[in-house]
């Protein structure tokens, strides 16, 4: 059944216009009067709907009844990612919605080939949050992750104190770590965990210390050395995997 998102107060046997952009994908969709879709608000739970009409630049909804649906992994991830060149970024967040992450910190650092500044960043904020969007759509996520502004690496690090909070776990991928992935604890641990992964060249040898100095552990994913766009994704899934994402 077709899934939308929209940004608004959503209630049973209320009767709603669709925003401009879900119309559109009606359309594409063609679908008619009397057609059953679900929507969203990505504050938890879904609402079955029926379309009660559908004209070339507007549709209606008729809201049936909430569905208390949650689908979210039993802990809390935080992507901090190392900005990608080309469309690995956009691919990287589509995936990383469908894996359980709940929020990116999209991060400028000394080797990124993309830099982002201005209204180019702005410009790009909006554009992942729209993926953001189109991924909790197709895989069933009734919660929208978050994403942060463009930020430089040590702004971000200048933020978060230096200490973790109980049950708060931060881990940096390093081709140069001494802690293999596989030390990991079995279980999710009971506060948020921040996952810190380097762009295209990885971390400068000083941007590695200064995570480690902000209660950052480096671990390391094996002999072989994963592209950034991988690197994540398979964190993602084989923390699922080991913490009861699926």
């Amino acid at each position: 059944m077709p899934r939308f998102f929209v940004g608004t107060a959503l209630k049973p046997d209320d009767i709603m216009q669709l925003p401009d952009d879900v119309t559109r994908h009606i359309l594409v969709l063609r679908l008619q009067p009397g057609d059953s879709i679900v929507l969203f608000n990505g504050e938890g739970g879904e609402y079955s709907a029926e379309l009660v009409e559908v004209e070339r630049r507007s549709a209606t909804v008729r809201i049936r009844e909430f569905r208390d649906i949650e689908v979210e992994p039993p802990y809390h991830l935080t992507l901090a990612q190392g900005i990608a060149g080309g469309d690995k970024m956009d691919w990287l967040i589509e995936k990383a919605v469908e894996l359980g992450a709940s929020s990116f910190v999209p991060l400028t650092t000394t080797r990124s080939v993309v830099r982002l500044s201005g209204e180019r960043a702005q410009r790009r904020h909006l554009h992942w949050q729209g993926i953001v969007r189109s991924s909790c759509e197709q895989c069933g996520r009734n919660r929208l992750p978050d994403v942060a502004p463009v930020r430089e690496i040590a702004t971000w690090l200048g933020v978060l104190p230096r200490a973790p909070e109980e049950g708060e776990l931060r881990l940096l991928l390093s081709p140069r770590a001494s802690i293999s992935f596989t030390a990991l604890a079995a279980t999710p641990p009971h506060g948020r965990v921040t996952l810190l992964i380097g762009p295209e060249g990885g971390f400068s040898a000083a941007e590695e210390a200064a995570a480690t100095d902000h209660g950052f552990t480096a671990v390391g994913l094996g002999p072989r050395v994963l592209r950034t766009e991988t690197a994540g994704i398979a964190v993602l899934a084989a923390l699922a995997a080991r913490w009861g994402g699926w």
